[in-house]
């Protein structure tokens, strides 16, 4: 019984010996690792990559057509020069595609400030130009949606007070930003009727807030990115030619 007794006492020693103290954060420290030049770039990977990497320059330094001006998405408070000119080639590019594949043709354009993303500097524009433009990857989506829908579009751009691009609409808001007129393709919207807009697939699932693209009675995804768009329209013109109008203005 003694032996026994000996040999669970051994055990609970052993037991509270190797109990162990819960750990706790007492300090943090951190350094900065500055990132230079002097690792220098193995020469057989050099070697390797240097062919791919002047081939990609050379496509992308290739001039295309050209800018009499320089523009940029700051140039007006409604709507602007560069802002024109990418929604109307949404909508011209883009409905080579649509018209193609439905026989019928897109009715209007929005697409949003905040995606313009450099100006188009005066002289030669090239593939890399279109780039710096419109580096996302965002992609044409045409809506069909009914007229009180494209209202409430309207509404929304009258509330947001910036040069959103857009083509083949025009809203003119009083001093108070209220709506005075809006039109597609000149003509008055009707409720209900059916009408193509094209945006690109980051709004229309709600990027910016608009909210508007659903219900909506079809989708049509063309497969098309909005910076090809641009360089393919660039080939097709010598000059480019953006301007300000008065499809987005403001009376005093």
């Amino acid at each position: 019984m003694k032996r026994k007794t000996f040999f669970l006492f051994l055990i609970a020693i052993g037991l509270f010996s190797c109990k162990q103290e819960p750990y706790s954060l007492n300090k943090i420290e951190g350094r900065q690792i500055p990132v230079s030049d002097t690792l220098k770039m193995h020469q057989e990977f050099e070697n390797l990559i240097k062919p791919y990497r002047d081939k990609v320059n050379s496509d992308m330094d290739g001039i295309i057509s050209y800018a009499p001006e320089t523009y940029s998405k700051g140039d007006g408070k409604f709507n602007t020069a560069i802002g024109n000119l990418m929604a109307d080639i949404v909508l011209e590019q883009g409905n080579l595609v649509f018209n193609k594949r439905t026989g019928e043709d897109i009715d209007a354009v929005i697409l949003n400030h905040g995606g313009i993303r450099s100006i188009i500097s005066k002289g030669n524009i090239t593939t890399r130009t279109a780039f710096e433009v419109m580096p996302f990857e965002n992609s044409i989506v045409v809506i069909a949606l009914k007229g009180k829908q494209i209202d409430s579009m309207m509404q929304y751009l009258s509330l947001a007070k910036r040069a959103h691009p857009i083509s083949g609409l025009k809203l003119t808001l009083d001093k108070d930003f209220n709506i005075l007129e809006s039109l597609i393709k000149g003509k008055t919207i009707e409720s209900d009727k059916l009408y193509y807009l094209a945006t690109n697939d980051y709004l229309y699932n709600g990027g910016d807030g608009m909210r508007f693209f659903t219900p909506n009675d079809s989708l049509y995804v063309l497969d098309y990115k909005i910076r090809n768009a641009m360089i393919d329209y660039f080939k097709k013109v010598d000059t480019i030619t953006p301007i300000k109008d008065d499809r987005f203005t403001q009376t005093k």
